[in-house]
């Protein structure tokens, strides 16, 4: 709520975080293009994947599709078959592996998920550095496969939800990461162009978008995917620890 003084009448404007988002944008823009934009910022904007990258969820994803598939069609699914399919939405995934009870095994997976969502939790290190980054002039925000409402719920669960400048999700787009579709649809929200903007991601698919989308690929080995699989991509940095995503979007503060 902001106060908007006019002799002894007081004008109360309510401004959705939509608004607040532009006006962050437009400081930022100025910056930019002034020139005064902090040296510390390897690129004054920055996006993450969420499950794996900013939330340690994958431990309930994978018991999520066990969950699924066991309770529709009695197949048990390993860790490795679980982190395999993480970075593809839910229908992605199950129109793929078993088409005709794909709608049966979506819901299941989301009653479980939603039930358990207090299963999830933050890595050490990531609220402080998404502080870290709004404070250093930096725009900030979340490209997911997650829908929306799962993605917020997330977020908030977490307590991200207010250092995240804009939300990607999968309705936002109809193509998904790999393509570079959702990557760009969160840009554009921000009004940022690809070499402004760097993503960081835990899974082969976050990579594979980032280069698709003409943006600095980041990524992380503490999520879902394999480090040598990661390493192979030739990213443009490969953070084993959130100190090390630090030191690389906030060198100058390492």
């Amino acid at each position: 709520m902001v106060h908007i003084a006019d002799g002894a009448a007081h004008l109360k404007v309510r401004l959705s975080s939509r608004i607040l988002a532009w006006i962050c944008v437009i400081e930022t823009h100025c910056m930019w293009q002034t020139g005064a934009m902090p040296v510390n910022l390897l690129c004054p904007v920055v996006l993450f994947d969420l499950d794996g990258t900013l939330a340690n969820s994958i431990d309930l994803i994978v018991a999520s599709y066990d969950y699924a598939f066991s309770t529709v069609s009695g197949r048990r699914i390993t860790r490795a078959e679980g982190c395999s399919w993480i970075g593809q939405t839910l229908p992605q995934t199950f129109l793929t592996e078993d088409a005709p009870h794909a709608g049966a095994l979506e819901a299941a997976y989301r009653a479980y998920n939603n039930a358990h969502l207090a299963q999830t939790a933050g890595y050490p290190g990531v609220p402080g550095l998404l502080a870290d980054l709004r404070a250093a002039g930096a725009l900030t925000g979340v490209v997911t496969a997650k829908g929306r409402d799962a993605a917020t719920a997330s977020l908030q669960h977490l307590g991200l939800a207010g250092v995240i400048d804009v939300l990607s999700a999968r309705q936002d787009t109809a193509a998904h990461k790999p393509d570079p579709a959702p990557l760009l649809a969160g840009l554009a929200k921000l009004g940022a162009q690809p070499s402004q903007a760097a993503y960081v991601g835990d899974a082969v698919y976050d990579v594979q978008a980032a280069r698709a989308a003409g943006m600095t690929a980041i990524a992380v080995t503490w999520g879902a995917g394999l480090p040598d699989e990661l390493a192979a991509l030739a990213p443009d940095a490969l953070c084993s620890s959130v100190d090390q995503l630090r030191a690389v979007l906030l060198p100058t503060q390492s």
